[in-house]
């Protein structure tokens, strides 16, 4: 058990974590800004009384690239049983979107550096002159600063130490969580989870065999999810690692695979493929699923009546963690209990933390990303 609210079985490699443990304890007492924003006394950069004219509209749109978008859209899903308001996520060019031109939205636009250039392409095509915008951006001079003075919109700061993948429980994150109607302060678990020695635990023995692996050239992280609702909580997961290890000719490439479709297509190739990945299953428990018609159930497939989808969707699960234990696959297996803020909180402390310790481990720099910037340069000469 990682948690309360969730089960968790870590991967079997025995490995020394001497180390790592000495490493952990370093990152949590130079507290820097990123592990800071996880913690219940961050203080946010937008005046709850400001955004409270906000709160009455309906509709949402969320205009931004990776992790200025992706953290609040996994916020979104993962507890959308919650939230009675619309909210769009814009977070790629596309030729057409499928949008409703007819509503008014309210507009978070967001960018740290402010002039990324998808963010501002997309935010010219859709802000229309009745819409409200909300700007979280570093106060500068950067475009979107200008285009929100412009524009009479509001402006949220976006702290200038936390990189945008690592900014899901600051402002980026918070403030759309305020505008779902979630509590912000449910998320804050951090400060409780360093207190756990279990937790810690888990922690480390989760980066030790993670570490393991690398050094027998098993680079890629494959997502066994059986939730649809975690898909972007993934996809947000997948640009953390993989931005902030992906450096110096080492890293490690997460793939996210969702059940069970993949297991009619990728399963047979990590079943009986290549072996340089380790695996995450991953699945959340749900109080309401849709039950089986009986009355369409042909005899031959009788054990099916009287079943939820949910039944089947963890038989499917367990099912094919036996085969992958029989045949010596390596994994860890997440079971969350309860689908709520407190437990999302959880899995982004774990993810972050997990991440920050690994670029330690293998003497990165897990804040920057350097390269990145060679293709925004780029573009920026062809385009002039």
């Amino acid at each position: 058990m990682l948690t309360k609210g969730i089960n968790f079985k870590n991967f079997t490699v025995k490995t020394n974590y001497k180390n790592l443990s000495k490493n952990l304890n370093s990152i949590i007492k130079k507290n820097n800004e990123v592990l800071n924003s996880l913690g219940k006394n961050y203080i946010y950069s937008y005046d709850k009384k400001k955004i409270k004219k906000f709160k009455k509209n309906s509709n949402f749109r969320i205009i931004g690239m990776g992790g200025s978008s992706l953290g609040a859209q996994a916020i979104y899903d993962f507890l959308k049983h919650k939230i009675k308001k619309n909210f769009e996520f814009i977070n790629n060019l596309q030729s057409y979107y499928k949008f409703n031109n007819k509503k008014n939205f309210t507009n978070l636009i967001i960018s740290k550096s402010g002039n990324t250039i998808e963010t501002i392409v997309n935010s010219n095509i859709l802000i229309k002159r009745k819409d409200k915008n909300i700007f979280i951006t570093e106060e500068k001079d950067n475009y979107l600063y200008s285009l929100a003075q412009k524009l009479k919109g509001e402006i949220i700061h976006h702290n200038n130490f936390i990189g945008g993948r690592y900014s899901v429980l600051s402002e980026v994150g918070m403030l759309p969580a305020e505008l779902m109607d979630l509590k912000p302060k449910d998320f804050k678990v951090y400060n409780n989870l360093i207190k756990n020695k279990h937790f810690i635990k888990s922690l480390i023995s989760n980066v030790g065999s993670i570490l393991y692996f690398s050094k027998k050239k098993k680079f890629n992280s494959v997502i066994i999810n059986y939730d649809e609702k975690s898909e972007n909580l993934f996809k947000w997961y997948q640009q953390l690692v993989a931005e902030s290890l992906g450096k110096k000719q080492k890293g490690i490439l997460p793939i996210v695979s969702n059940m069970p479709k993949d297991n009619h297509s990728v399963m047979q190739l990590y079943l009986d493929g290549f072996k340089n990945n380790f695996y995450t299953f991953f699945y959340v428990h749900e109080n309401i699923s849709q039950k089986i018609n009986n009355n369409l159930i042909l005899s031959s497939q009788n054990y099916l009546k009287n079943k939820k989808i949910s039944e089947i969707l963890i038989s499917q699960k367990l099912a094919s963690e036996n085969v992958f234990k029989k045949q010596k696959i390596p994994f860890r297996s997440f079971y969350i209990k309860q689908r709520d803020e407190k437990t999302l909180g959880e899995l982004f402390c774990f993810f972050i933390l997990e991440t920050i310790l690994l670029g330690k481990a293998l003497n990165l720099n897990p804040y920057d990303q350097p390269s990145v910037e060679l293709i925004k340069k780029e573009t920026k000469k062809l385009l002039v």
